[in-house]
């Protein structure tokens, strides 16, 4: 047993643990085995929709490939019929992930305005009524992503974690914004803290938003005492920042910036193994998202950065980065 260990169900993971959130065209499996070899603790694949999986679409059931040197691993699903959601459920189980999660907490238009993501938070019943209908279905953990409210009027979040852990889940990740707010504003870590710290929750919580270094998640933890963090738009195109919180959780200490020597490594890793996954061109268009937020800040890099997103030749690629390596990696 793992000293100072958090449990899911069966799966034992260390204290202060770090996952990589679900992301849509971010978390496929060349990317995720990057974060896993810089310190992430659990992954999960995009999130998957319940209702491509039991169409049977091929996109929606590549997202699920899993591979074993990269457990553990989850499978996110969302939707709004509860029917679907068992049903992709019992699907997403054969692939034998460690954990499946249901996202109540996805704020894309197409998705809450169709009753899926965080617009179940609109219609706290049936998300309840959903996750006793999978926890029910699985033999597999259950855990769900959700946010504090539908927005400032209703952060709901205390009391729905208790109503969301009395249907059986195993753990429970906060996202500390409404769906109000989408993606701006502040996450507000003091309603995560109430929910790590209502008496009558006996679940891990894991806390979601705005960790974008070691110093900010060695206070999440300290201040408000949660199990694990989550982390998201802050891994895209730096898988290098587990790593670098991990190191500070553990030491105290700052590591050095990484170098553009070992980006441009990173990057042609990711490369490599998206190519290798999607083929050509999706494989080079599958990961330009990360490497449009490499070397953003370099002096003069606009016309290189705009060369480097607009080809879909492996070898013109490379001749990119060799350059942008040689002007700046000092």
């Amino acid at each position: 047993m793992i000293k100072n260990s958090i449990k899911i169900g069966n799966l034992e993971l260390r204290n202060e643990a770090l996952f990589l959130a679900p992301m849509e065209d971010v978390t496929d499996h060349s990317f995720r085995l990057l974060c896993k070899e810089y310190g992430a603790d659990f992954l999960f694949t995009e999130f998957i929709s319940a209702e491509g999986l039991i169409r049977k679409v091929n996109k929606t059931i590549n997202k699920m490939s899993l591979f074993e040197s990269e457990r553990p691993v989850g499978i996110q699903l969302y939707g709004s019929k509860i029917d679907s959601m068992v049903e992709a459920a019992k699907i997403a189980e054969e692939r034998n992930p460690n954990i499946i999660d249901l996202n109540f907490g996805c704020p894309v238009r197409k998705i809450a305005n169709k009753g899926g993501g965080a617009g179940m938070l609109k219609d706290i019943p049936k998300m309840i009524e959903m996750t006793k209908a999978v926890v029910a279905a699985l033999d597999t953990p259950v855990t769900v992503k959700t946010r504090l409210g539908w927005d400032d009027n209703s952060k709901i979040i205390v009391d729905l974690a208790e109503r969301l852990q009395d249907t059986g889940i195993k753990a429970l990740t906060v996202h500390g914004r409404t769906r109000a707010q989408m993606y701006s504003g502040k996450a507000d870590w003091t309603l995560i803290g109430k929910v790590k710290n209502n008496p009558r929750m006996h679940i891990p919580v894991i806390g979601n938003g705005d960790v974008d270094s070691g110093e900010t998640a060695r206070k999440m933890f300290d201040r408000y005492g949660i199990d694990a963090i989550m982390i998201g738009r802050a891994s895209i195109g730096n898988p290098y920042i587990f790593k670098e919180i991990r190191h500070f959780l553990d030491t105290g200490d700052k590591l050095p910036e990484l170098s553009i020597h070992d980006q441009v490594e990173n990057l042609k890793k990711l490369v490599e193994r998206s190519i290798e996954w999607n083929g050509l061109p999706g494989g080079i268009l599958h990961v330009r998202r990360h490497m449009a937020l490499n070397f953003k800040s370099l002096p003069d890099i606009r016309p290189l950065r705009i060369k480097m997103l607009r080809t879909f030749d492996k070898d013109e690629l490379w001749r990119i980065f060799d350059e942008i390596e040689n002007k700046y990696d000092n």
